[in-house]
């Protein structure tokens, strides 16, 4: 007798942020795969529009801006209206540093780029949870944000990028700790990967990704343990278990390393000052 195939996520939904390029959008691809419907919040209007396009009647887009609590509150009634229920919560959308070190920083420059890359990368989450949690609770749903290695240990990035992902693990463990037990809380690590991870404009960087830097991915492989710069869609399971309550029912408060063995070696080598 032939069986029928069940994903792991059949018949929920989800909101991912930052769905639109990267680990985000292989997020949305894997969650589809799984049976979900998902609602992507990205400020990149033409490709959250053109992404949700490709799978019609199971992605819907809700283009805005992550720093802006109108825009999550925006994505959440979009995805219940859609699909009449909101499951999951991902938080993922980021601004990263480029590993500047803070002897290289400008002054007048320091505090507008904390700013706007703690706007993204940590308030830009407490606006979704906090725009989420009801549907959340209603639901017995779960949030999931992107951590990154920098959230683990040093190495992984410049002194405002690694603050802001030690936030959203403090972030991830104090939301597991008020919610429970209607919402669990997790987070997912991933090592370095190559995607179009942009800066703060304030520094003038949100033109550069990462995906256009000449060298990236030999840099990653070189570091990382299992040998190889990982991709986007290398992430997308860990989503998938820490969303799905059949296979994640008593994981709450956790972070998920999808690090290809970063954490094994503890991060990157101490530069010299100044380097």
């Amino acid at each position: 007798m032939e069986q029928s195939s069940r994903g792991w996520l059949d018949g929920l939904t989800a909101i991912v942020t930052g769905g639109a390029h990267g680990i985000g959008s292989a997020i949305v691809e894997r969650y589809i795969a799984e049976g979900a419907n998902v609602c992507i919040l990205d400020r990149d209007a033409d490709a959250a529009h053109s992404l949700a396009a490709r799978y019609p009647g199971r992605a819907v887009a809700s283009p805005g801006d992550v720093t802006r609590f109108e825009d999550n509150a925006a994505a959440v009634a979009a995805a219940q209206e859609s699909f009449g229920r909101l499951d999951v919560f991902i938080g993922n959308a980021g601004v990263f540093d480029f590993n500047r070190p803070l002897r290289k920083f400008d002054t007048d420059l320091l505090s507008p780029a904390f700013d706007e890359l703690f706007a993204v990368n940590v308030k830009g989450y407490i606006l979704g949870a906090k725009a989420s949690l009801e549907a959340l609770s209603e639901a017995g749903g779960a949030m999931i944000f992107t951590v990154s290695n920098s959230g683990l240990y040093a190495g992984g990035g410049g002194p405002l990028y690694v603050a802001s992902k030690h936030a959203v693990v403090g972030l991830i463990r104090q939301l597991a700790f008020e919610l429970a037990p209607d919402v669990r809380v997790n987070g997912v690590a991933p090592g370095g990967t190559i995607t179009r991870l942009s800066g703060p404009a304030a520094t003038g960087q949100a033109g550069l990704h990462l995906d256009e830097i000449d060298g990236a991915e030999a840099y990653i492989a070189k570091g990382t343990p299992l040998g190889f710069a990982p991709a986007p869609e290398d992430h997308a399971g860990a989503y998938v278990l820490l969303g799905s309550p059949a296979n994640s029912r008593a994981i709450t408060g956790a972070i998920l390393p999808s690090d290809g063995g970063l954490e094994v070696r503890g991060g990157g080598r101490r530069k010299k000052p100044g380097s």
